[in-house]
């Protein structure tokens, strides 16, 4: 039987929904996922208000730090550098001793760079002259 190929230029939730499935049940066949433990830190102000937060997983040996936002009138108070070393802290103790992220050349490479982290790639193509870079920390056994 003859397969026919489409192109969206949207997401399709029927189409995408499937192939999430499949990829997950792929995913699930394949490698031990039921290990990845969620991770999420907040700061908040003295109202409740969250006005930053760090989001990632961590995975055996290594986490990933998926977001990291900062409201703008809270920016350049060590908010962001704060959460990141929490969140350090919180996957060490887990066992973690390679960290890693991904991060436009617009958002936050130099404050990466500051805490310990460094480029092992750069993708470049992006409109404006924009790079991704994939940074890495790796903690030191004396570290822990």
């Amino acid at each position: 039987m003859p397969l026919t190929f489409e192109t969206f230029d949207t997401v399709p939730g029927v189409e995408t929904a499937i192939i999430d499935a499949g990829l997950e049940a792929s995913n699930w066949a394949t490698a031990p996922l039921n290990d990845v433990q969620p991770i999420t830190c907040v700061a908040r102000a003295p109202s409740g208000e969250v006005v930053g937060g760090a989001v990632g997983r961590s995975w055996g040996e290594c986490a990933e730090l998926q977001q990291l936002w900062v409201a703008p009138e809270h920016r350049r108070n060590g908010i962001g550098s704060r959460l990141v070393k929490l969140l350090e802290a919180s996957v060490e103790a887990r066992g973690c001793r390679t960290l890693y992220l991904t991060t436009f050349s617009f958002q936050a490479p130099a404050l990466y760079e500051s805490l310990g982290y460094r480029s092992t790639a750069a993708l470049r193509g992006f409109p404006s002259g924009i790079v991704m870079y994939l940074m890495v920390r790796t903690l030191a056994p004396d570290d822990a």
